[in-house]
């Protein structure tokens, strides 16, 4: 097996197609399909099974996948190893949306230049998506909502957000999601931890929620709240950076659901320097002092 196998057949896994792996990947889709037929043919087993055009794992996939993020982690263990410890290659790093345009900009300008030899990548997506990537071994490192007591994972938390529902402007107030109830809610696909937090809110006042319209991008939630379609639930932070900001009302909530903690986490066991460097860096502009939350023990 060679490690161009192994990321074509991992980045197939995660796509769930041949042809978005080839595009992820800027190579052609009949280079990867041969690419994989090698590896089964040198592995004697089939990796994938077709059903309702998409690709499985089959159970032998499964198991591979497993070992091949384990032996790329260990392979940038070793490059890191004989070059003193020092941060270098391939560092994988997820984050929320909201966290990917707030936090992240000064963070990745500080790392790139402190640490030029990491080929730093950044995958956006909703904290589900994130928390799974991180189990399969798809992320090195992701920021997501939390605390989560989840077996695995080790964290430290980044920041403190205040959360705020937001309403067409000539909104009455909103006291209780009574008052919004039926009301069409803009939020991103499930597994978005916002959404659940916005699921909670409701199930707590006994309220309807109304149908969820998924959205990938803030600047659109907020047009179409502005437009008066229905309501979203975004931290004060994202609001702030958002132009247009001034034609909505904005709703304080209620504790538990007034505020999130962001968190950085990773693999228990799975912290190398690469990653180590990001801590520091991370507790360099975003102090623990200045977090309420205190880190998983």
């Amino acid at each position: 097996m060679e490690f161009s196998q192994l990321r074509i057949f991992q980045a197939v896994a995660e796509e769930g197609s041949i042809t978005r792996a080839a595009e992820r990947l800027h190579r052609v889709p009949s280079n990867l399909s041969t690419r994989l037929k090698q590896l089964e043919e040198q592995l004697g087993v089939e990796l994938f099974m077709r059903e309702r055009q998409r690709l499985q794992l089959s159970p032998a996939g499964k198991v591979l996948l497993d070992y091949t993020a384990r032996l790329f982690a260990l392979r940038d263990e070793a490059g890191a190893a004989v070059q003193g410890g020092q941060p270098a290659g391939d560092f994988v790093l997820g984050t929320m949306y909201s966290t990917a345009a707030i936090h992240l900009p000064g963070l990745l300008a500080r790392y790139h230049r402190e640490y030029p030899a990491v080929n730093l990548q950044v995958q956006s997506g909703p904290s589900g998506e994130l928390l799974e990537g991180l189990l399969t071994g798809r992320l090195d490192a992701a920021l997501v909502d939390g605390p989560l007591e989840m077996a695995g994972l080790d964290g430290v938390p980044l920041c403190d957000e205040r959360l705020v529902l937001i309403s067409e402007a000539d909104h009455p107030p909103v006291r209780s999601a009574k008052d919004v109830e039926g009301r069409a809610v803009f939020t991103f696909r499930r597994g978005c931890s916002y959404r659940a937090r916005l699921e909670s809110w409701f199930a707590h006042d006994h309220a309807t929620m109304g149908r969820p319209m998924e959205i990938e991008s803030y600047p659109g939630m907020l047009a179409c709240v502005i437009a008066g379609s229905g309501v979203a639930l975004m931290s004060e932070s994202m609001l702030a950076s958002l132009p247009g900001r001034e034609g909505v009302a904005v709703h304080p909530l209620a504790e538990p659901f007034a505020s999130a903690t962001t968190w950085l986490m990773w693999r228990k066991g799975m912290v190398g320097a690469n990653l180590n460097a990001w801590i520091e860096q991370q507790r360099a502009i975003y102090p623990p002092a200045s977090v309420q939350s205190q880190a998983i023990a």
